[in-house]
């Protein structure tokens, strides 16, 4: 699910208004070119929401687990992204 706001027609200010949200911009598509696969871990869904956002804006594949992931469904993603060839870049 995509936030609230509407990101479709600026979706740069989602990581333009953050100095944190800027640096994970220019660093995670290094990574990814890298073969790199990336952890983050944060206590506050609301971030996770926007970290799920921008995932979503740059095409990034990624698994999410917060506390309202049922345990059937937080094994099936710990799962994918494990995987053998995984195309998983991020869990968050």
């Amino acid at each position: 699910r995509v936030s609230e706001y509407p990101l479709s027609a600026e979706p740069e200010i989602l990581w333009e208004n953050s100095g944190k949200m800027q640096l994970l911009h220019k660093l995670l598509p290094k990574l990814r070119a890298k073969g790199s696969r990336v952890l983050i871990f944060c206590q506050m869904t609301r971030v996770l929401d926007i970290l799920e956002d921008y995932f979503r804006l740059t095409k990034f594949e990624y698994c999410r687990i917060d506390g309202n992931t049922d345990g059937e469904k937080r094994d099936a993603q710990m799962h994918e992204f494990n995987q053998d060839g995984s195309t998983k870049f991020a869990f968050l």
